[in-house]
């Protein structure tokens, strides 16, 4: 391309320009002709306002140079703003009002993108087109000393320290937040214990298992033989069938005889001596059979 300027002008000196600053306005996106669009309306209608009012659009100096874009106040030459070159994302003339142009850049301090709005009588496009000029020289000394170039080295050790700086900010986050949820680990847990103790009855005692013998059982006992135990795989044994109260009685209306439930006091003396002595002469004579 042919460039205005010599590429001395921009890489060791500067080039200025006049012009009116209409303000900056915060935009969403970084590049964009519509971005650019919407923030040149908004800055001319508060501008209008302000004129309405009596007051001047004032007049600035622009220092264009490979290091970036300078606003100075014309007579103090004051900064206003120093617009560094690597964080210029857009720049544009307005096409349908050849006295505007712009650039968005992005703020050191708040890292919002900022777009740029001036007002100059002729040489909108040419300030435009400095501005590009200064970005290619840039880039092809960046190019050129190998990424030594020493502004160059500036801006990165500034990305790093800043990129160090939060991630050493982050991981403290993480070991706060970490802490955090221990102690809420730890509060839950004494929440459940006091908990189990308020609800548990005073004085209960937990019911002990019953011991085993060498072979895994169970030991018979008879005040307990007829108690629901379970089983040692879980399953419930049989119910033991309870003797029928109710006694049955033959076609005669005679109760049955029951010689496991008879004893020596169910009958009179003298009927019990005669059936002892039966039952001691049925002995003998199967003994001497």
């Amino acid at each position: 391309k042919t460039w205005m300027h010599t590429p001395e002008a921009l890489s060791k000196h500067y080039i200025p320009y006049n012009a009116k600053f209409l303000g900056s306005a915060e935009v969403e996106q970084p590049k964009g002709t519509e971005v650019v669009r919407d923030a040149v309306r908004k800055l001319k209608f508060a501008r209008h306002i302000k004129k309405s009012e009596g007051q001047k659009i004032p007049k600035v100096e622009l220092q264009i140079s490979i290091y970036g874009v300078k606003i100075l106040e014309p007579k103090t030459k004051e900064v206003q703003h120093n617009c560094q070159l690597h964080r210029i994302s857009f720049c544009a003339d307005d096409k349908t009002d050849k006295r505007i142009f712009t650039f968005i850049c992005k703020d050191s301090e708040s890292n919002k993108h900022l777009c740029y709005v001036f007002d100059s009588e002729k040489c909108a496009e040419e300030i435009t087109l400095t501005i590009g000029q200064a970005f290619d020289l840039a880039y092809r000394k960046f190019l050129e000393s190998g990424g030594k170039d020493v502004e160059t080295r500036k801006q990165i050790a500034g990305l790093q320290k800043r990129s160090s700086r939060s991630s050493r900010f982050w991981i403290q986050d993480l070991e706060t937040e970490n802490m955090e949820l221990k102690n809420k680990v730890q509060d839950l847990e004494n929440q459940l214990k006091v908990t189990q103790v308020s609800t548990s009855p005073a004085g209960s005692v937990a019911p002990k298992s019953p011991s085993t013998d060498i072979f895994d059982m169970i030991p018979f006992s008879p005040a307990s033989h007829q108690a629901s135990v379970p089983a040692r795989n879980g399953t419930q044994p049989p119910p033991v069938p309870s003797r029928s109260t109710e006694i049955k009685r033959d076609l005669f209306g005679a109760e049955p005889f029951d010689p496991f439930n008879c004893g020596a006091g169910d009958f009179p003396p003298d009927i019990q001596s005669k059936l002892d002595e039966m039952q001691r002469q049925r002995w003998r004579g199967s003994k001497w059979d």
